[in-house]
């Protein structure tokens, strides 16, 4: 299909709830990339926030396709921007986040060239800092480069080729989506290349999911990453020589997270032992023996052990 009439990249702006100057900055943020209009699409998604933004992004809105739909979280946001997308490539941007001028047209580069189908950036915190300059590394394929390097989950760290989706969606009400789309995205990719470029600017914000430490908040928390873990495990069985090795290898360090934070969040030692009982039942606990980093070769050799279990519960608890 003939597709060179279509816009180069759909952005996909998800919003809900956010003061309007936080949207207006990543909006304008997108519209001062060096893109004409005809090649560039911003779709944004209102998540069905109290008050819609529309007032507030006045002057820009002839930019946008605005839609607002109830509230339903940030997986259906994106999913809906997914389904109206019509660029080649597409890039989540979160409503609270920017985009980095300098850094991200090296990605409109490599975008241009049409021979990615992803491409990996750098993302910052702090725009005053200058992020660490790391060479470009190209690899023949996405599982390839999953089997020989930690992933970065986010799935707004990777300008990507629509046409590699075919039916990939988000779960819709999932803490951590990014953990169970991201794998199976790169798993599909032909060609990617790790820019080594610093093109997005994320917020740390007090008030986001990640930081509410309640307990139902807590326990939902680890319950989809428990289900999202299961759910690559079954995917790594179905696969073979390099998507498996790396597929495998996404789970042991999911995993490792997923006990790290059952640990630090939890503070229980029954709910850690129950967790480990599953883990264990579903081949996942112990952790496979292998060296992917010196932190994860570490971390397996104290799990083995009840009572160094007991021990890190104190320290991180």
């Amino acid at each position: 299909m003939d597709n060179s009439k279509n816009p180069i990249i759909s952005f996909i702006v998800a919003c809900y709830n956010l003061p309007a100057g936080m949207l207006a900055e990543c909006i304008d943020s997108i519209l001062e990339l060096p893109l004409q209009r005809k090649e560039r699409e911003i779709i944004l998604i209102d998540d069905g926030s109290r008050e819609s933004p529309v007032r507030e992004l006045a002057g820009r809105m002839d930019e946008i396709t605005y839609i607002r739909q109830e509230n339903k979280g940030l997986s259906a946001a994106r999913n809906t921007g997914i389904s109206m997308a019509t660029g080649q490539y597409i890039q989540f941007v979160d409503g609270d986040d920017m985009l980095i001028k300098r850094g991200y047209e090296k990605c409109l580069g490599l975008a241009r060239s049409n021979e990615y189908d992803a491409i990996l950036f750098v993302p910052t915190s702090n725009l005053k800092t200058k992020g660490k300059k790391r060479p470009a590394i190209r690899c023949a394929s996405g599982e390839a480069y999953m089997a020989n390097n930690n992933l970065h989950a986010a799935a707004w760290g990777y300008l990507f080729r629509k046409s590699i989706l075919g039916g990939l969606l988000f779960t819709p009400g999932t803490l951590h989506e990014d953990e169970e789309f991201t794998p199976q995205l790169l798993l599909r990719a032909a060609n990617i290349c790790v820019t080594g470029a610093t093109a997005y600017f994320y917020r740390q914000r007090p008030h986001s999911i990640t930081h509410n430490t309640s307990k139902r908040n807590i326990i939902k928390r680890l319950n989809d990453t428990e289900r999202i873990i299961n759910h690559l495990a079954q995917i790594s069985k179905s696969t073979e020589a390099l998507a498996k090795q790396a597929m495998e290898r996404r789970v042991a360090q999911l995993t490792m997270d997923y006990i790290y934070n059952t640990i630090k969040l939890a503070r229980s030692a029954s709910q850690l032992e129950k967790r480990l009982k599953r883990l264990e039942k579903n081949g996942l606990f112990p952790l496979p023996d292998r060296r992917y980093t010196a932190k994860y070769t570490l971390f397996r050799a104290m799990l083995c052990s009840r009572p160094v279990r007991k021990l890190l519960m104190k320290l991180l608890g």
